[in-house]
């Protein structure tokens, strides 16, 4: 079995591995550092209206470095060795890290004052098992309880796939008989994490150039680039429910390719959990059928910066 494919069929046994572990609740009104898909995660919970403070760890650390050190913050990274996140560690006097090791420099600075494990077990490959957990972690440190939406992703996995690989089919035939010069993905309210989640995981399988944004700043200039673009718009029954459909038709008629990608059964709180998936699937399909065989081959997946 090809090693990708059977990292994203992990998804579930891991977020079980996830609900079983001790809740550990989670501050307020700090900043939580994270880059890429740590960065996502926080973001998404931050229009959900809980009162915390996503920054990228780079431009924090570079921009907004404190004169004095702050009192607490939560620094988030998968692998727990990214230099970002290891620069902000200096900058506070105490914090809190989400990591998936315990043994890593993150996990282990004298300032750690807690150590919240996202159990998603080995990750070669992009965010996917990692994504789905570090929103468990913060769901469960915010007091939600998401049981039932981890049960209704166990048991639509296989639709989710299915809808990936239809995605990744009809991409790839789009762009083997198009000339497109833009590939959009959308999302509103939570899901803008999502939109830039399925973006980056997309860009590094496929080497292809997707971009993912909110889809009211989409709405504010860029679908002045509908024709000939493929936009994938995650929608989910909430207060931009019928400005995303609405969109869709004017990006129609105005020449684009619209895909939609939405849970039904799922609130709109919940379906940053499930939105995802096929996302990955599409990406594990859209590379097998470009014959990408090296999914990192710029970078590792651990970015270390030089100083």
């Amino acid at each position: 079995m090809n090693k990708m494919y059977a990292e994203i069929l992990e998804i579930p046994e891991r977020a079980l591995a996830l609900l079983a572990s001790p809740t550990q609740p989670l501050p307020l009104k700090v900043p939580y550092l994270g880059m890429g898909s740590s960065y996502f995660a926080p973001l998404a919970f931050k229009y959900m209206g809980i009162d915390i403070y996503p920054e990228i760890a780079s431009e924090y650390f570079n921009y907004l470095s404190p004169q004095t050190k702050k009192p607490l913050a939560v620094i988030l990274s998968q692998s727990g060795k990214s230099s970002e996140a290891i620069w902000c560690t200096h900058l506070f006097e105490k914090y809190i890290a989400i990591s998936n090791y315990p043994e890593n420099e993150l996990s282990n600075a004298k300032n750690v004052s807690e150590v919240v494990l996202m159990e998603a077990g080995e990750e070669h490959y992009s965010s996917s098992k990692t994504f789905v957990n570090t929103l468990l972690v913060l769901f469960k440190g915010f007091g939600y309880h998401p049981k039932d939406a981890v049960a209704l992703l166990i048991t639509k996995m296989k639709s989710y796939e299915k809808i990936g690989q239809n995605l990744a089919d009809k991409v790839f035939e789009i762009l083997q008989q198009n000339k497109i010069h833009g590939i959009y993905i959308t999302g509103s309210g939570p899901n803008i994490a999502t939109a830039l989640e399925a973006a980056l995981i997309l860009s590094e399988s496929t080497k292809l150039n997707f971009h993912g944004l909110p889809m009211a700043q989409y709405d504010h200039g860029p679908k002045e680039t509908a024709k000939n673009s493929i936009v994938i718009q995650i929608v989910a029954r909430g207060k931009s429910y019928d400005r995303a459909l609405a969109l869709s038709e004017k990006i129609e008629n105005a020449g684009g390719i619209v895909f939609k990608v939405e849970e039904p059964a799922m609130e709109e709180h919940f379906s940053i959990l499930h939105n995802i998936i096929p996302f990955n699937f599409m990406a594990y399909y859209l590379s097998q059928k470009l014959g990408i065989d090296e999914i990192f081959a710029v970078g590792g997946k651990i970015t270390e910066v030089i100083d």
